[in-house]
């Protein structure tokens, strides 16, 4: 194949039209509707590819207004008060009880030593507290947000959609 300024294809410092990173049908990566051959060419006897829809017309509200107005309303406000009333003190907790497990087993590896029943001590039962402690928050939190945040955040959603103008993109 000739290039259009007078060089054959195969004259040093040609292009090669042929090369697959020439063309991005050739890797198959513009072919949309699976109509490419093996070489990436399109049958042009086939259908035309779809107009792309036109642009939405433009909202009266930006969304950026929106949201910030959203974030400054009350509903918002109590929403967050309500998911950082339970989620702080409930991450401290945790926390505290996490970092006095560890440091119980550097600072006192005699207690943490110490056997309950059998070959269980108090390391292996303050270890499975752990893991019994995560399940437990999880739950709690779960809880939490169902019955104290969801309607109140879902509610919000829904005013957000409906100022922004739903999901149309």
């Amino acid at each position: 194949m000739d290039k259009q300024d007078g060089r054959s294809a195969g004259e040093p410092g040609a292009v090669r039209l042929d090369e697959p990173w020439y063309d991005a049908l050739a890797s198959r990566w513009g072919d949309l509707d699976g109509t490419a051959d093996a070489t990436g060419e399109r049958d042009r006897a086939q259908a035309p590819l779809p107009e792309p829809e036109p642009e939405p017309e433009p909202r009266p509200t930006p969304y950026g207004e929106v949201y910030l107005a959203v974030q400054r309303s009350a509903a918002f406000q109590e929403v967050r008060r309500r998911y950082r009333r339970f989620v702080v003190p409930a991450t401290a907790a945790f926390l505290a009880w996490y970092l006095a497990y560890v440091t119980a087993a550097i600072a006192a590896p005699g207690l943490m030593a110490h056997r309950v029943a059998g070959a269980l001590n108090v390391a292996m039962l303050a270890g499975l507290g752990q893991f019994a402690t995560t399940f437990l928050l999880t739950w709690a939190y779960a809880r939490h947000a169902r019955l104290r945040r969801d309607r109140a955040a879902l509610d919000l959603r829904w005013e957000t959609q409906e100022l922004t103008g739903g999901n149309a993109r």
